[in-house]
């Protein structure tokens, strides 16, 4: 393919799928600017590797499946568990009692916030089936498991959401 062809193309997923991309890698790591670096480490591999994209499948499955490694990748990363623990020690050192970061944390949940706090295994199919609206066969592709292993995560995923929604008495 030439050069300005492949151009195209990376133009034309950017536009589509870049902004599914940012919000389904920031539920993975919670951090805008990290999304922002990994949806362009995304991006990068996407061109890099075009050539070896065979049509096999839809180009938004191709790049959700970059995105998901690259998401994963970054979550075993030796700098996201530095920074992570630094974190969670500033926040102790600033005095706070745990009590109080209780109170705040569940003054300010939303239903969003409860989808993020699920497993990443649940979240993730969730993320994709209501918010991405890609079908089963899709999301098996994206993650590589069988339809049915996606179909029980979807429901383990809602029966999870719903009884943090019921204790938290929010309406659904």
């Amino acid at each position: 393919m030439k050069n300005n062809d492949k151009d195209q193309t990376l133009h034309q997923a950017m536009e589509d799928h870049g902004d599914y991309l940012k919000r389904l890698i920031y539920t993975y790591v919670k951090d805008r600017q990290k999304a922002e670096d990994i949806l362009q480490d995304t991006f990068v591999k996407f061109y890099s590797r075009f050539d070896q994209f065979e049509n096999r499948a839809a180009v938004k499955t191709y790049l959700y499946r970059i995105a998901v490694n690259e998401a994963q990748n970054y979550l075993r990363s030796w700098s996201f568990r530095k920074v992570s623990f630094t974190d969670k020690l500033r926040t102790f050192k600033q005095g706070s009692s745990a009590e109080e970061l209780y109170i705040k944390s569940e003054g300010s949940r939303t239903l969003g916030e409860m989808v993020k706090e699920l497993p990443v295994k649940y979240r993730e199919v969730i993320w994709l089936f209501y918010y991405d609206e890609l079908s089963i066969n899709e999301i098996s592709d994206v993650l590589r498991c069988s339809p049915n292993t996606v179909k029980t995560r979807l429901a383990r995923g809602r029966k999870l959401a719903r009884i943090s929604i019921e204790e938290g008495d929010y309406e659904y």
